[in-house]
């Protein structure tokens, strides 16, 4: 089984986790997306609820003609109390937490918010219902932090070590998981794989 998941598009807000709609940009990624995905032979099609990443998923159904079901297990990590912030309010008000995350040495919880550890637990889920289908192309739209948690719990990754997993993860990047029954083992094929972006520049992160 494959199961790809895909970072919703660019959202059109930079506050830390608001429920918005896409900007231009992740609407003109998520088509850029579709196309390359209509050669995948998807067979299921997944979102979180979170409006960014049903848009996403809307927009790559022009594409797949799959139906759509909609899973909060798999929304992005709670930020807690950085949520609706800035960039430079996370930093300015949240130093000491930002210094001990940064170190990397434990899988400590955003203020008032998750840890990698709780949002995996929750996300698998729907990775549990995804393997008890009879489907082998599962296309799952979801966030960075799902992503990184679920690379990081399915792998047997030390979930402290989750954000050493890419220093940005693109808008609609793929991140692709293939699943061995017989072993009952996950492989990780492709990690923020955004070939669908490239000339694209601004379309990427790092420009931001």
């Amino acid at each position: 089984m494959n199961i790809y998941l895909i970072r919703h598009g660019r959202q059109n807000s930079p506050l830390c986790n608001v429920n918005v709609e896409l900007a231009e940009e992740g609407k003109r990624q998520a088509e850029l997306l579709g196309r390359r995905l209509e050669g995948y032979r998807i067979d299921a099609l997944y979102s979180s609820d979170l409006i960014r990443a049903v848009e996403t998923a809307g927009i790559l159904n022009k594409y797949l003609d799959q139906d759509h079901l909609i899973r909060e297990d798999i929304r992005e990590i709670s930020f807690g109390l950085l949520e609706g912030k800035s960039n430079e309010e996370i930093e300015s008000e949240f130093a000491d937490f930002r210094k001990e995350q940064l170190l990397l040495e434990k899988d400590i919880p955003y203020p008032g918010g998750e840890c990698g550890g709780q949002v995996f637990e929750r996300a698998m889920r729907t990775v549990e219902e995804i393997l008890s289908s009879d489907k082998s192309n599962v296309a799952v739209v979801t966030h960075g932090g799902v992503i990184r948690a679920l690379v990081s719990g399915l792998l047997g990754l030390d979930m402290s070590k989750k954000l050493l997993l890419g220093v940005s993860l693109e808008n609609t990047s793929i991140t692709h998981l293939v699943y061995n029954k017989d072993k009952n083992r996950f492989y990780l094929q492709r990690f923020n794989d955004y070939a669908h972006l490239e000339g694209e520049e601004g379309l990427l992160r790092a420009i931001l």
